[in-house]
């Protein structure tokens, strides 16, 4: 059953990443082009809110791949300091204690991105291209569900591999 989630998560770091390279690809391109056609006084309106919402997006997904590796939240002072007292059972219980607090977090954030992305698409209005800016709020819901995903992923294998002893 672990195995399926496995698989889920590393099809999660694959989409992430390819998208977070493509993302980044396009931003950089657009902003170029950007550059070149005010040279020739030619101006789209549209390209610089494309970038803001690409930048927007690229965060999340560097967030999704960040929170896959456990480089997420940097902050470990009491993890090293366990480390170097050579207390591997009391640090494996602090990372379990704050991956809990992480996931009671992005639970949290999931729930409020995803009412406001609700009160975004009941106001909202058309913008660039047509889209609808619940669209583009969308981006919210789905990135911290990827990393709320990812982050519950990390605390569950924590279990699972001190009980079947794997390392």
């Amino acid at each position: 059953m672990f195995r399926f989630f496995t698989i889920i998560d590393r099809s999660v770091e694959e989409m992430a990443r390819w998208f977070l390279i493509i993302g980044v690809f396009l931003m950089l391109g657009i902003s170029i082009l950007g550059i070149v056609f005010r040279w020739f006084n030619i101006t789209f309106m549209w390209i610089d809110p494309s970038v803001r919402h690409l930048v927007f997006a690229c965060t999340f997904l560097g967030g999704v791949i960040a929170t896959g590796r456990g480089t997420h939240i940097g902050i470990d002072i009491v993890g090293k300091l366990l480390e170097n007292r050579n207390m591997l059972k009391a640090r494996l219980w602090v990372s379990r204690f704050v991956g809990i607090i992480a996931v009671l977090t992005i639970a949290w954030l999931v729930y409020a991105s995803l009412h406001f992305f609700a009160m975004e698409a009941k106001y909202g209005r058309v913008r660039f291209w047509g889209i609808h800016s619940s669209y583009l709020v969308g981006i919210i819901p789905v990135g911290f569900s990827l990393i709320a995903y990812r982050f519950l992923y990390r605390l569950i294998k924590s279990f699972v591999r001190v009980e079947n002893k794997i390392v």
